[in-house]
């Protein structure tokens, strides 16, 4: 079994790589050759933490198919640690034996691929000359977007906010070092979504940020932060204003707050859910209609990207010989 640590990770799962990826697995999992059960959360009653489980079976074209999980712990304590919030593992099985073939830094793969499905999201919904992008929240998930946003649409300008200035700033100054992009540090929401057409929003707020006046016609916007049913960082209305898209059907009915609401207080109904990212790829769904459509993508994350990533990264370390090879037999 081959262990593959952050850097491991990261060299052997390019961005521009995890796109391409993460649109065959949307592809894949709207089409039925993926099994999985909506994820399990057990949130004991003595813990602040909690722990998320989501397995996933890809099925095999010509041989068997193959299985993996993955395992993350959320430690609300964490940041104050100076340590990541999520934190845990991804597990993939060797397809022909079952045996653990490789294990790998969750919160790693759990970045890069989530950046490459916005992106792969925005690539299908965002209007073609859409370069002014806003993004809430400045972590891993910001880097993540910042990245894949600039992969797949030409930037003009870039506005970042957080609740932390000094977080905003290291943003900031992370994004001019290691990607060449420069950033302004917004003052508020409104000011970071004015006349933005390019939105992602990865925070962990439990209230909504974005109301339905901030944002611009025609924006898109990637709703990544609340994956949780007692999160959300639109409101309501800001939701029904828009055509909303999603990764899983089932997980956005039974996940997400953001959704959830709206059809609670009787703005919008199922119906309101468009298609799933995989329909729009597999071209029986359509994205956007018009200009000055607002487009929403809500992403609250599969096993089977975690999987279907977790394969690829474990083929590409072997390749680059990265990582370390242990034996449990």
């Amino acid at each position: 079994m081959r262990i593959l640590d952050h850097d491991a990770v990261r060299r052997a799962y390019p961005m521009d790589q995890a796109i391409k990826l993460m649109a065959r697995a949307m592809r894949d999992y709207s089409c039925g050759v993926i099994t999985q059960p909506l994820r399990t959360i057990l949130r004991p009653a003595s813990e602040s933490a909690l722990l998320g489980t989501m397995p996933c079976h890809i099925a095999g074209q010509d041989g068997p198919g193959a299985f993996g999980v993955k395992a993350m712990v959320l430690k609300p304590e964490n940041p104050a640690r100076g340590l990541e919030l999520h934190r845990g593992v991804v597990l993939v099985f060797d397809p022909d034996t079952g045996g653990p073939l490789a294990l790998m830094n969750a919160s790693t793969v759990t970045a890069v691929r989530t950046a490459a499905v916005s992106a792969v999201a925005s690539r299908e919904l965002a209007r073609e000359d859409a370069g002014d992008l806003a993004i809430l929240g400045s972590g891993v998930q910001a880097r993540g977007h910042l990245e894949a946003m600039s992969l797949v649409r030409t930037l003009r300008r870039v506005r970042v906010w957080s609740r932390t200035p000094r977080n905003a700033a290291a943003f900031r100054d992370w994004a001019a070092g290691s990607l060449g992009v420069e950033v302004e540090v917004a003052g508020s929401v409104g000011a970071a979504l004015k006349d933005a057409d390019l939105v992602c929003t990865t925070t962990g707020t439990r209230e909504p940020l974005v109301e339905a006046d901030m944002l611009a016609p025609g924006v898109h916007v990637n709703a990544v932060g609340a994956s949780f049913i007692d999160r959300r960082e639109l409101s309501s209305r800001a939701v029904a204003a828009a055509r909303v898209f999603v990764d899983s059907r089932e997980s956005a009915g039974k996940e997400s707050l953001d959704l959830a609401a709206p059809r609670g207080e009787g703005l919008v109904g199922e119906e309101h859910i468009l298609a799933e990212l995989g329909e729009l790829l597999l071209g029986t769904a359509e994205g956007r209609t018009g200009r000055d459509d607002i487009t929403l993508y809500k992403s609250l994350g599969l096993a089977a990207q975690d999987v279907i990533s977790g394969f690829a990264i474990a083929r590409r370390a072997a390749q680059q010989g990265l990582g370390t090879e242990v034996s449990i037999d």
